[in-house]
């Protein structure tokens, strides 16, 4: 687990492309095959993108109300796009459940720990599902150490890091906020 890489290990390295796995780093529009939305690319040479072949969505939070709702609606509806609900066994079913889990934590975080978030951005290919969260918040997550299961709250970075292949953090240098990232392995 880190909380440092702005990336898994890997050849998931940042690509000329840019963030947004368009070329030039232009963001893709609402219509777009990717189903994402409008949003300002950041700098290719800071900011990883899809590797090849992998889907993209985007959802923005500005002027949204209820966002844990709509970012689970909203990955669950991903999921379903690409094949992996309805599932077909119970490691599908189990793998897509860790996915809406893991958003939901991640954006339930955002909301108690930082400002609230800006944009939640998925990102599939044939071995991993990418979820990134981006808010404005300074703080630096990381799982309530030492945890204790009786307690209530605090189990949010604890879950993300029991369920996910890795996680961490990716701050731009001069810009506001972070963007928390965890990667889930797709089924089988």
């Amino acid at each position: 687990m880190s909380t440092t890489r702005p990336y898994s290990p890997g050849d998931r390295g940042p690509e000329p492309s840019g963030a947004s796995g368009t070329p030039g780093g232009a963001a893709p529009t609402a219509g777009a095959p990717d189903g994402g939305v409008a949003m300002p690319a950041a700098d290719p040479a800071s900011s990883p993108g899809p590797p090849d072949g992998a889907q993209v969505r985007r959802l923005s939070f500005e002027d949204q109300s209820g966002v844990v709702p709509l970012a689970r609606d909203f990955t669950r509806q991903a999921l379903y796009d690409w094949g992996w609900l309805p599932a077909a066994t119970a490691d599908r079913r189990a793998a897509a459940e860790d996915v809406l889990l893991v958003v939901s934590e991640l954006v339930t975080n955002a909301c108690l720990h930082a400002e609230g978030p800006d944009l939640l951005t998925i990102t599939c290919d044939r071995k991993v599902i990418r979820l990134e969260v981006t808010d404005r918040g300074t703080g630096q997550p990381s799982p309530r150490t030492p945890h204790r299961a009786g307690r209530p709250g605090g189990h949010g970075m604890f879950i993300v890091q029991r369920l996910c292949l890795d996680w961490g953090v990716q701050r731009l240098p001069d810009v506001a906020g972070k963007t928390v990232w965890a990667e889930l392995g797709t089924p089988s």
